[in-house]
């Protein structure tokens, strides 16, 4: 009797999840991928409750990530995504080779999916089921981290948050980014655990095909090495077995990505040689993430990070190796992001990463209101209030029902209605001529098409325009194009308003 008290008593304190399980005295017949049969899946899905709440979550994902998926018009990325996706496979490496300031992996993938049509739903379909099938994976990650409650709060924050459905909707490689460190991170917490060879190689390879999708990811890399080594610091000669396996990972990182790194400091050396002229700099970037990352609000982002820091104390109380790995993961990605924002441009998109820190935090903080009410029904109850905060949110209540993004689409037909053959069209900065064009014809239009971006080119251009009429499209772009403000001076002094579509100006010449 005395040693099943004790045995109570450890499984208690280790914060597992047999405290608050939502399963009852159901057991699962899985496993192991060996036990995986449809006997065993029925059994499963007819009688836990994990299960059946996560097939909930991943369906509704699914309708909240390819509902209205082609409704926007692609924005410059995402056109942008089009121009390299159209190029062959060795000239996609040629391009990124080049000063392309994003991996090739997306752009091969969206160059085979054109295979099936160039139009916005085939674009962003990929990013669109990676952002699906990242809800059950940040439920394993937060099974291996603590427990299932934490695994299922978790995937019910990813299936309704405002950031991650609009970057699920979006055809660049952001989603894909979150869905390979996710998959990492569920190997990751398991060679932790069993510090077995093939977890640790997993995370190697997966976390290698998080950096061919995004060269941000490499900062969550690096800090989950720097605290897998941290944990072995206490004692490097009884720990060397430990080391030897994650070297296996670092590795397999450094040999998968071998000629990625080589082109990496390359360009980020090309990065930093000036002064970003776009994104978000210092603290900014920190407070914004958070904004962002809470459903782009404030209030929910204050209760959010309520429950984060209360997610970190219950970890400490837990297991302080848990707690640190909260703290860790959180000051490494905003001090190094804190950094480089002076350096490079930094926008929150760039650490959608973070969402699984952020949301695991926020996930084990239920164990302090279970600790109140010790009824199984805080975790319904919790999953109720993250998912309200999030619906609730005024983005989420117009996402689906107006445009979240430059309508080019409708652009381009009003610039049909307005030309006469021989005008210009004039796009302010040049490279927004992206979006435009592949919903926009000039040459079926009859017009001439110019890129400008200082006064000095649209002066250039506007002189040789004789009695043709000059139209003048202009994005907030030029701000960051033209850093010095001649070219919205001229435009200022030479032109005239005519409208605005979206964020997208008018101008004709006066």
């Amino acid at each position: 009797m005395a040693k099943k008290r004790e045995d109570r008593q450890k499984v208690k304190k280790t914060g597992g999840d047999t405290e608050c399980n939502l399963d009852g005295d159901y057991i699962s017949p899985i496993q192991s991928f060996r036990d995986i049969n449809v006997e065993n899946i029925k059994s499963v899905v007819v009688k836990s409750r994990y299960a059946q709440s996560l097939l909930i979550l991943t369906i509704l994902g699914f309708f909240l990530r390819f509902y209205n998926l082609g409704f926007n018009s692609l924005w410059l990325d995402e056109a942008s995504t089009n121009t390299f996706a159209v190029m062959s496979i060795p000239d996609i490496w040629k391009a990124t080779a080049g000063g392309e300031f994003n991996p090739p992996l997306f752009y091969w993938i969206e160059h085979v999916m054109l295979m099936f049509g160039n139009n916005e739903v085939v674009l962003r379909f990929v990013p669109a089921l990676l952002g699906v099938l990242t809800i059950p994976l940040i439920y394993f990650a937060g099974k291996e981290f603590m427990d299932r409650n934490v695994g299922i709060i978790a995937a019910a924050a990813f299936t309704f948050s405002p950031f991650l459905i609009f970057y699920s909707q979006e055809a660049r490689a952001y989603s894909m980014m979150l869905f390979f460190v996710a998959f990492a991170l569920v190997f990751y917490f398991k060679a932790l655990k069993t510090n077995e060879l093939k977890n640790w190689a997993l995370f190697g390879i997966l976390s290698a095909l998080a950096f061919w999708s995004h060269f941000y990811s490499f900062v969550i890399i690096a800090s989950l090495i720097l605290y897998a080594l941290f944990l072995q610091i206490g004692n490097l000669q009884k720990n060397i077995q430990n080391l030897k396996m994650i070297a296996v990972s670092i590795v397999l990182f450094v040999v998968l990505c071998f000629p990625l790194i080589l082109l990496t400091i390359q360009l980020f050396a090309t990065r930093t040689s000036s002064a970003p002229t776009f994104g978000i700099q210092g603290l900014g970037i920190i407070s914004e993430t958070f904004r962002q990352l809470s459903g782009f609000s404030d209030l929910p982002m204050f209760l959010f990070l309520i429950l984060f820091i209360i997610g970190i104390i219950q970890a400490f109380l837990i297991d302080k190796n848990k707690g640190i790995f909260l703290v860790t993961l959180t000051i490494l990605t905003f001090v190094i992001s804190f950094i480089f924002s002076y350096k490079m441009p930094m926008v929150p998109r760039y650490l959608i990463f973070f969402n699984t820190v952020f949301f695991l935090g926020i996930a084990v903080s239920y164990k302090m209101f279970y600790s109140l009410i010790n009824n199984r029904g805080v975790v319904y109850g919790f999953i109720a209030v993250l998912v309200l905060l999030s619906v609730t949110t005024p983005f989420f209540m117009s996402y689906y029902s107006g445009y979240s993004k430059e309508d080019w689409r409708g652009f381009s037909g009003q610039i049909q209605q307005m030309t006469k053959p021989g005008d210009l069209v004039v796009v302010v900065p040049g490279y927004i001529s992206q979006p435009l064009n592949y919903y926009y014809a000039n040459a079926s239009d009859q017009t001439f098409e110019f890129g400008a971006n200082t006064a000095k080119d649209l002066e250039a251009i506007n002189a040789g325009k004789g009695n043709n009429t000059a139209f003048f499209i202009v994005t907030g772009d030029i701000s960051s194009a033209n850093p010095s403000g001649d070219a919205i001076e001229w435009l200022n002094k030479y032109t005239k308003p005519i409208g605005q579509n979206t964020g997208i100006y008018l101008f004709v010449s006066a």
